[in-house]
């Protein structure tokens, strides 16, 4: 029998809200999705650092652009753009990253296995 599961992020398993952000999990066989919304003035060093206690992030991030100008930059200097229709990995090394124009950036994680219940 084929069983088939369909899962929203309208409805997600977890939901992180931060100012001018939101991240939405949702946990489907096996593994977890993300999908980050962030609105234009969205920067990590400024809406999300006092909340983790580090000036930057650490977290490695793999996904697709759906909409908007995300940027990412290293702590060395070196500046991702993420543009819609382009896949990206983040590595762990410092950085941060905001929203660059007047569109929301939309883009959809991968997290890897689903943590145990």
């Amino acid at each position: 029998m084929t069983q088939t599961t369909l899962e929203g992020f309208d409805t997600p398993d977890e939901l992180r809200e931060f100012p001018h952000g939101r991240f939405e999990i949702i946990h489907l066989a096996g593994v977890s999705l993300g999908r980050a919304t962030y609105q234009p003035g969205w920067k990590w060093s400024v809406h999300n650092a006092p909340t983790v206690g580090t000036a930057l992030c650490h977290a490695p991030h793999t996904g697709v652009v759906l909409a908007g100008h995300g940027v990412v930059v290293y702590e060395g200097g070196e500046r991702l753009d993420l543009l819609p229709g382009l896949a990206f990995h983040v590595t762990s090394t410092p950085h941060d990253s905001w929203v660059e124009g007047d569109a929301p950036y939309v883009s959809l994680h991968v997290l890897g296995p689903r943590p145990p219940a």
